[in-house]
């Protein structure tokens, strides 16, 4: 089966579905829930009102989109994200009110010009139906400037089989507010819903996303201009229809002409939040810098973002709901090995052959059992991959500490290759094993033999073991490909904790925070009552492992010696007291100012 190996999630394509029925059909209910909602308790609600951003809820950007091997995040986009851009502030318009600031500059970051921020919640809060209600208001856009709020499906499928919501977003291209006589960008404010279609699958459009938002009236023009004022924008959201809306001075205007109907599974899964504001890129006009003609700086606030009941439906889930496996044995490919759980391909996971014009099925006999990954690669100087990868993340946390990963394989010993693992926030790790070289315990000799990794060095210092996505992948090591061709086959991998089997991944985690407490140096925080330890790099160097100062529940840790625009990534491991047992908390990253 052909797969591509880089996978990736993003906002915007520019080939959608040329008939927006094919996406999703307009409802035939004259009396949708959606339509005459009945709303109810509230859910959850994120006010902005303390002194900064709440990292325990939101997680901030920091990058380009090359540091996840997507530059521009996939729409060309402009910007660099930073966490300096985003914070919590006196709106200047509206006295007596506070407000996430997302803030878009002319400041050149490497070979970007501009940066601003992006927050999201993912694996923080997810929600499912109800009514999402976000107050917000947009700066001038002129050209050039993408605010927006969305949301993404917390499936690790990639884009666009994981849907995405687009509850607002601004900035459209000149020809797209054309239709709707909206006299400059600051007028127009449309919304949109994106997932994979079979009928999307067409030449040019190779990741068959599907758009409501082509050639369909899915906008508000509003008859004064949007910015630097508050609007309020709706998503209702049931199991079978949706609905988005604005209200504009009072009075309330869909987006659409009818409510959507749900006709994806994906749709009736549980999403994660997302605030950001581009500059530039396929969404709008301005192509380069040079044609970015938006006042900067340029802010955007967000007033609240509120979670309610719609007709009795919806609810909020906090932290990474993947539960995480037992520590002994998993089982990633293996018939008779002995595994507390195991992915079956078919089942629950699935193999992929990357590049199938190089390599195909091959016929070498299992090690064990009646099963084994078994490929022919025919097509010297060119490259070879693959893996297995589970339908649903997967939370190994339990193996990190001493864990290893065995693995069989039969390969020419003049062959280098390599194996890697990938996590859902598109992390990856990989760990070269050279041709005619002993790594790892692996004997090159062309007969099957075993190999065995350090489940931490397999990871790295990035990849996560609470959500892992691909859980064992095999490729050629860039500038070694084979000079010929040869038959290659896997079997037996398998993940086996070690001594400590304490390590897992709670649904919910201790409070944590960074702070700069000089020009120099950075404060890490646990609010815990055991130990904590912080695992840190500094312009992605050497990772550092320190044991916190614990002192009445509070560990903290300052890192010295840094300066501004360092950009230190970092994650904990702390001791949950009340479980009894140690918790690896998911990356984040600081940019120091």
């Amino acid at each position: 089966m052909s797969h591509l190996h880089q996978q990736h999630r993003s906002r915007w394509k520019p080939f959608q579905l040329l008939a927006a029925g094919l996406a999703l059909a307009w409802s035939a209910q004259a009396t949708a829930s959606v339509t005459n909602p009945v709303i109810g308790q509230l859910l959850w609600s994120e006010e902005f009102n303390g002194a900064s951003v709440n990292t325990g809820v939101w997680n901030l950007q920091d990058g380009n989109g090359c540091q996840i091997g997507l530059c521009g995040y996939g729409n060309a986009e402009l910007q660099t994200y930073s966490p300096n851009n985003a914070s919590i502030a006196n709106v200047p318009f509206e006295s007596g009110t506070r407000a996430l600031a997302i803030q878009a500059r002319s400041q050149t970051v490497g070979s970007n010009l501009f940066t601003s921020a992006r927050l999201d919640t993912r694996n923080k809060v997810q929600v499912q139906y109800g009514m999402i209600e976000v107050r917000m208001a947009t700066p001038n856009l002129g050209t050039g400037l993408w605010p927006a709020a969305w949301m993404l499906g917390v499936s690790p499928q990639t884009w666009p089989r994981n849907g995405e919501i687009d509850i607002m977003e601004m900035g459209h291209k000149a020809a797209v507010r054309a239709e709707g006589g909206a006299p400059s960008s600051n007028h127009f404010v449309g919304a949109n819903v994106i997932t994979w279609q079979q009928a999307a699958c067409v030449p040019g459009n190779e990741s068959c996303a599907a758009s409501t938002a082509w050639q369909t009236d899915n906008w508000h023009v509003s008859a004064t201009s949007l910015a630097n004022r508050f609007v309020t924008y709706r998503f209702y959201w049931t199991e079978s229809e949706m609905r988005f809306s604005v209200v504009d001075n009072g009075v309330e205007h869909n987006l659409y002409n009818a409510p959507l109907a749900v006709n994806s599974s994906a749709l009736q899964a549980p999403f994660y939040l997302l605030l950001n504001m581009a500059v530039g890129g396929n969404f709008t006009d301005a192509a380069n810098a040079s044609q970015v003609t938006a006042p900067l700086p340029g802010t955007m606030y967000v007033d609240y973002v509120r979670v309610y009941q719609l007709d009795g439906k919806g609810q909020v889930k906090l932290g990474d709901q993947t539960a995480p496996e037992v520590a002994g044995k998993f089982g990633v490919f293996t018939d008779n090995t002995a595994v507390d759980a195991k992915l079956v391909p078919g089942t629950n996971a699935d193999i992929y052959l990357w590049n199938t014009a190089s390599t195909g099925a091959g016929n070498t006999a299992p090690y064990e059992g009646s099963n084994v990954i078994a490929w022919n690669y025919t097509s010297p100087g060119q490259w070879f991959g693959g893996g297995i990868q589970a339908r649903q993340a997967r939370n190994l946390s339990a193996y990190r500490a001493n864990g290893v990963v065995n693995f069989r394989i039969k390969i020419p010993a003049n062959v280098g290759f390599r194996i890697g693992v990938g996590d859902t926030y598109t992390n990856q790790n990989w760990i070269n094993f050279p041709a005619n070289t002993t790594a790892y315990g692996l004997v090159r000799n062309g007969q099957w033999a075993q190999a065995s990794i350090p489940v931490s060095t397999l990871l790295g210092p990035l990849v996560a073991a609470q959500s892992l996505f691909d859980v064992f992948m095999i490729s050629s090591i860039d500038g070694s490909l084979p000079a010929s061709g040869f038959q290659f086959a896997i079997d037996d991998i398998v993940w086996k904790a070690g001594g400590n089997v304490a390590t897992r991944m709670l649904t919910q985690v201790a409070t944590t925070s960074v702070s700069q407490t000089g020009p120099t140096t950075l404060e890490f925080r646990t609010m815990t009552k055991g130990w904590a330890d912080v695992h840190y790099t500094v312009n992605g160097g050497a990772q550092e492992n320190v044991r916190m100062l614990l002192r009445s529940g509070v560990n903290t840790f300052t890192a010295g010696g840094l300066k501004a625009g360092d950009v230190v990534r970092y994650t904990f491991t702390y001791w949950d007291t009340a479980r009894n047992f140690a918790v690896d908390t998911a990356p984040q990253t600081f940019t120091m100012k």
